[in-house]
């Protein structure tokens, strides 16, 4: 087994590639020691993407900067307390970090002290899965045991759950979003026992790091059976101050095959918590999000009402002038969503709607203010309100007036 996992990570592009081989060759010097650990490693073995590569060494912080600078590298001191050196190889950046020991923890305040020891680094690790490491050769290290973990799909804690927790309560949704993403079977039963017994932690953390948690967990490939248990367990009102439809965000993610959008947060958010428009702004206001997401949010909440109920859908046409093409497409899968929640199976009308939705032109009214003014009009309020009037009349005609067609109505 281990020989066949060395050779999918030696043939990873992302190991084999010149930049992070620059990286290596920087540190190890002096008899230090650097190896990959944790998301690129499990990922990798996984067949999931890996987006970003971090690195463990032996190597002091101080050292790490001074030898990756003499490489012709860029280093950045992100986060010298606690031993990481963000380190800039070819335009890609590396966080490299020095192995450590946790001496005491104050939530996710700890006094720190540097090591040698990898059997230790990775005892302050969170998931089994996580404390996997890999040197430039792709050759694999796992102290822990956690490899068979990883492949089996098994989220366990590192040690004794409850004081994992104890150490950053932002665990408790990292347990449940790591489930959600490389999670197989059943959830583990003490881990997720242990996330009952410190759940008020959660009320101890800030709104930016609940709400970040929370989009990645919304969008990980079992997030409907993740979100089912935290609402089961309370987790869901403590972490967003309400209540949740559980049975439409589980209809809407049964629409991945169909639509991508059912994976974005925002839509989720919207399906989930979304029962006035009040909840959105108060999902809004704690989770932080950016005036994007919330706009989003909003256009889909009032698409996702002008829908409902759906026996007689708006035109393509229509939605799309209305809302934008995104909009339209989060409304009437949310509207979708919530038919199939209640049994209702109307899934060809709506995948035909949804077709129309991604392949027609957004409506351009025609007519600007100034066409009327050169046919004659003057200035002031009275031109708005008939360019008003004959945005309806083109709204009335299926969107089919031209220009011309248009201002010969107003002379």
């Amino acid at each position: 087994m281990t020989s066949a996992v060395d050779d999918i990570l030696a043939q990873a592009q992302w190991l084999r590639n010149d930049a992070v081989q620059a990286v290596f060759s920087a540190i190890e010097q002096g008899g230090d020691e650097a190896r990959i650990v944790g998301g690129a490693v499990r990922n990798t073995l996984l067949g999931h993407p890996v987006p970003d590569v971090d690195i463990a060494t032996t190597a002091l912080p101080g050292d790490v900067m001074e030898r990756a600078r003499t490489a012709g590298l860029k280093a950045i001191g992100t986060g010298l307390d606690h031993g990481t050196v963000t380190v800039v190889s070819n335009g890609f950046p590396y966080e490299v970090t020095t192995l450590r020991e946790d001496v005491e923890t104050f939530g996710r305040q700890a006094r720190v002290v540097f090591g040698r020891n990898w059997v230790r680094d990775a005892e302050r690790r969170d998931f089994t899965m996580n404390a996997l490491y890999a040197d430039r050769h792709g050759r694999l290290y796992d102290p822990l045991g956690g490899l068979q973990d990883c492949l089996a799909g098994r989220v366990r804690f590192i040690g004794e759950p409850d004081r994992r927790l104890q150490e950053d309560y932002l665990r408790i949704l990292r347990f449940f979003r790591i489930f959600a993403a490389y999670g197989e079977g059943e959830m583990d039963a003490d881990g997720l026992a242990a996330c009952l017994r410190q759940r008020e932690g959660l009320r101890q953390l800030s709104a930016e790091r609940i709400g970040h948690e929370m989009r990645r967990l919304m969008s990980a490939r079992r997030a409907a059976p993740a979100l089912r248990l935290m609402n089961d367990c309370g987790l869901w009102e403590i972490a967003t101050g309400g209540l949740a439809r559980i049975e439409d965000f589980e209809a809407l993610r049964g629409l991945d095959d169909l639509a991508p959008e059912t994976a974005h947060p925002e839509l989720g958010l919207v399906v989930l918590a979304g029962f006035v428009r009040e909840d959105l702004e108060r999902i809004c206001d704690r989770f932080r999000l950016s005036n994007a997401e919330r706009k989003r949010m909003q256009t889909a909440w009032a698409a996702m009402k002008r829908l409902s109920p759906a026996a007689a859908l708006p035109s393509a046409a229509s939605l799309l002038y209305e809302f934008g093409r995104q909009g339209a497409i989060d409304g009437l899968l949310a509207v979708w969503a919530g038919l199939r929640a209640q049994n209702i199976r109307d899934d060809d009308r709506f995948a035909a709607r949804l077709a129309d939705l991604r392949s027609q032109a957004v409506p351009v009214f025609p007519l600007k203010g100034a066409d009327l003014i050169a046919a004659g009009h003057q200035p002031g309020p009275e031109l708005g309100n008939f360019l008003k009037y004959l945005e309806g009349e083109w709204r009335e005609s299926g969107f089919s007036l031209s220009k011309n067609e248009l201002i010969s109505r107003s002379v």
